[in-house]
């Protein structure tokens, strides 16, 4: 992604500049990506919510079906106006911690479901607890837990693994990128060959 930070604003214009100025086809694929992109997200959104809708009772899950669709205008609009001025480097670095952390989480939770299932049957010891105060099946935790697999009793196991992968993939991100071999030395010496 550090790589990609750099000269992706220039990829995407370019290749979208040549995919509208080529032929009527590639202008009619473009369009019809994005439009499946946004109907596949739309009709994902349109089960998920169907599916809160019926094991919902009362007026909580329509409210907060709505605020989340003003939500997301909102946010929409505000990423489709600031596009043009998003600094992709600092854009990518963010989102790349965050994908960092979901990662930890995901493997975290690996752990827990190997220990659950008889595999991994080490370092179960629990280290905290913090059930009575912010439980995984509260609304909190529950969004904790998707996200960052968050973990109200972590075990030995389960926290050291999210930890030692956090460290280690944070160390890597933040290591320098080694500096781009010079061109125009390859090039002479090629040339002089």
């Amino acid at each position: 992604m550090r790589k990609v930070a750099r000269s992706i604003k220039h990829s995407l214009q370019a290749s979208l500049d040549h995919a509208l100025t080529a032929s009527k086809h590639q202008v009619i694929a473009l369009i019809a990506m994005v439009f499946f992109a946004v109907a596949r997200e739309g009709l994902e959104t349109v089960f998920f919510l169907l599916a809160v809708f019926q094991q919902s009772e009362g007026p909580g899950a329509p409210i907060g079906a709505l605020l989340g669709l003003i939500l997301a205008i909102v946010v929409g609009f505000l990423i489709y106006s600031g596009s043009m001025r998003l600094n992709l480097s600092a854009f990518f670095r963010w989102t790349g911690l965050f994908i960092l952390v979901v990662a930890a989480g995901i493997l975290s939770n690996s752990v827990q479901a190997l220990h659950e299932a008889g595999v991994w049957n080490h370092l179960q010891t629990v280290l905290f607890d913090f059930s009575a105060t912010l439980p995984m099946d509260g609304p909190m935790g529950s969004v904790l837990a998707g996200m960052f697999g968050y973990q109200d009793a972590p075990t030995v196991s389960t926290l050291g693994a999210y930890l030692i992968y956090l460290v280690v993939a944070l160390v890597m991100f933040f290591y320098p990128a080694p500096a781009p071999a010079p061109k125009a030395a390859a090039s002479n010496s090629a040339s002089s060959q």
